[in-house]
């Protein structure tokens, strides 16, 4: 909040600050326990007739009523991070997409467009990264006819809550009826300290492919060629030079189990190292065997020249959560897979599809 040198509270941005970090104190009705005020930091997204929108770093958008302000200010952009590797959000972003790489793609401009036949949000939506060469509605247009040309509805992946996300991108698709349906947050953090925790006894088998004991402790059955493409990276065996190196950790189960104890899979790209896919026998958790699991996958990747680690995980996995905060990880932005909405079918159009597709965190 903004207070004058008299000790008034003042509000000190105008709808010219759109598109800038700011935090407001507005007049609620009926709060709870007798309050008056409440506080929003976040991204001025819109300022459009006596209504404010401000994105929080979750994604969530919330409305002000300018008649309702008390005070505002401009402030700076999030702090740095206190621990961990220091990374802007179009790095990550760019490197996360390598870790998880679909079956097609296509530019649009500066965006990417994602195809993998509907196996999980990330392999089947466009990645709008800088400029796509087209005004906004006509680039959403196209990617929509990409998408319905494959039998896929159309997603869009974005991120909030660092610097250089996409908070004003979120609030022109929400103007437009896309539906945010899937939050996940980047977790990073170093990678010396998880590979720390192997004690070398944990009997973490490694391998370049995912094989059927692997496969049969997936979350996901039933997977497809292409499904198992995405996870190998987008080919079996060990990656060319200058492609991404992808590793899938086992513990076996006890004899005669129909799956492994633990699983896990790390893909290694330059500095960074992404874990995915960490599953527990639900009868074996509260053994270390996650933790396990990261630790020999880590131990590889700092022997292949990694050095910062990152991850991806729902907002409601408090296990993992808990585990991923224990082993050094912090968050560093929220990402979001909005759909698009259907339009009513024209005669010679192609129908928009609702095939399934994974959840958003793989």
């Amino acid at each position: 909040m903004e207070i004058s040198a008299a000790g008034r509270l003042e509000v000190r941005i105008t709808a010219a600050d759109v598109g800038k970090r700011v935090s407001v104190r507005s007049l609620i009705e009926h709060g709870p326990s007798g309050e008056k005020f409440s506080d929003t930091l976040g991204v001025l997204t819109s300022w459009d007739n006596g209504v404010l929108r401000i994105t929080r770093k979750s994604g969530e958008s919330v409305r002000v009523a300018e008649s309702a302000l008390v005070a505002g200010k401009v402030v700076p952009a999030a702090p740095a991070r206190r621990r961990g590797p220091a990374a802007s959000y179009e790095e990550l972003a760019r490197i996360t997409a390598r870790g998880w790489r679909p079956v097609e793609s296509e530019r649009l401009g500066d965006w990417e467009l994602r195809a993998a036949s509907g196996f999980t949000r990330r392999a089947n939506s466009v990645l709008p990264l800088g400029d796509p060469g087209l005004p906004l509605d006509d680039a959403l247009t196209a990617v929509r006819r990409w998408y319905a040309a494959r039998g896929l509805p159309a997603y869009a992946q974005t991120a909030t809550g660092a610097e250089g996300t996409q908070e004003l991108l979120c609030a022109e698709l929400e103007k437009r009826g896309w539906v945010r349906e899937v939050t996940a947050e980047l977790w990073t953090g170093g990678l010396a300290p998880v590979a720390d925790l192997g004690d070398g006894t944990s009997g973490v088998l490694l391998s370049r492919d995912a094989d059927e004991a692997w496969l049969a402790r997936y979350q996901r059955k039933g997977l497809s060629a292409v499904a198992l493409r995405v996870l190998g990276g987008g080919s079996p065996g060990a990656p060319a030079p200058g492609e991404p190196s992808v590793w899938f950790a086992t513990v076996p189960g006890e004899p005669g189990a129909e799956a492994p104890a633990a699983i896990g899979r790390c893909v290694v790209d330059g500095r960074w190292a992404g874990f995915a896919a960490v599953e527990v026998d639900p009868a074996r958790r509260r053994e270390g065997l996650a933790t396990a699991v990261m630790a020999a996958l880590a131990a590889r990747a700092l022997e292949e020249g990694a050095s910062a680690a990152w991850l991806q995980v729902e907002t409601d996995n408090e296990g993992g959560r808990a585990l991923y905060d224990r082993l050094g990880f912090a968050p560093h932005h929220a990402y979001h897979h909005y759909r698009a909405p259907e339009e009513p079918a024209s005669e010679g159009s192609a129908p928009d599809s609702s095939a399934p597709v994974g959840d958003g965190a793989s």
